[in-house]
C-alpha cells in the first residue's frame, strides 16, 4: 500500500507518519517513510531555496522533484512488497502552490501524471491550536508567513474535493481532542477499510 499523510502546517505529520510505520512494522509489515521534497538533490535544493524560489518555478520544480520520488523511491519500494508512507504527496502542492497564488488547475497539470496512493489521509484541527503551534517554531518557512491556518483548512477542503472527483482513495481525522495514538488509531481502521474493498 501507498499512504499519504496530508494537512496544514502544525498539524503533526510527522509525528503521525512515524507513530503509524512503528505501528505497521509491529504488525508485521516492512515499511517505508518518506517525505516530499524528497530526500534527493532536488528535493534538498527546493528546502535550501523555499524563501527564494517561488511562484510558478516553485511549483514546477516541486513537481520535477515528485515525479523522480515516484520513479526512484515510491515504486521501486512497492514493487519490493513494503508499505510506503509519505508524508506530505500531491495535495500539499494543490494547497502550498495556491498560497503562492498559482491556479488550482495549473497545479493539476503538473502532477496529474504521478499515480494516486492507495490512500490519502487528511488531518485536521481546529485552526486556533495549529497556530499557536506554529509560533513555538523557531523558523518558519515563506509559506508559512504567506499563508494561515484556516486558509490552509479551506484549500484542503477545496483539493479533497478537487481529488475526488478524480477517484482519488481519501479519508478524513479530525484531530481534536485526540492524541497521536488516537489518530494513528482511527488511521490505521480507514487503512482496514481500504484493504478490504
Amino acid at each position: 500500500m501507498f499512504v499519504v499523510v496530508e494537512g496544514p502546517n502544525g498539524v503533526g505529520k510527522t509525528t503521525t507518519t512515524a507513530l503509524l510505520a512503528d505501528r505497521l512494522r509491529r504488525c508485521g509489515s516492512a515499511v517505508h517513510v518518506t517525505t516530499e521534497p524528497s530526500g534527493t538533490p532536488l528535493g534538498r535544493l527546493i528546502r535550501a531555496s523555499e524563501s527564494a524560489l517561488t511562484g510558478r518555478a516553485l511549483a514546477l520544480a516541486v513537481a520535477a522533484d515528485r515525479a523522480a520520488h515516484v520513479e526512484h523511491e515510491i515504486l521501486p519500494a512497492l514493487a519490493a512488497g513494503q508499505v510506503v508512507i509519505s508524508d506530505r504527496y500531491v495535495q500539499s502542492s494543490l494547497v502550498l502552490q495556491r498560497l503562492d497564488g498559482l491556479p488550482l488547475i495549473d497545479i493539476w497539470h503538473y502532477n496529474a501524471h504521478v499515480p494516486p496512493a492507495s490512500l490519502s489521509c487528511y488531518l485536521h484541527h481546529d485552526p486556533h491550536v495549529l497556530q499557536e503551534r506554529l509560533a513555538q517554531r523557531p523558523r518558519r518557512s515563506r509559506l508559512e508567513r504567506v499563508g494561515s491556518p484556516q486558509r490552509e483548512l479551506t484549500l484542503y477542503e477545496d483539493a479533497f474535493a478537487f481529488l475526488a472527483a478524480r477517484g482519488w482513495p481519501q479519508a478524513r481525522i479530525d484531530c481534536r481532542g485526540l492524541d497521536v495514538e488516537g489518530v494513528v488509531a482511527q488511521l490505521l481502521q480507514h487503512l482496514e477499510q481500504t484493504e478490504t474493498i
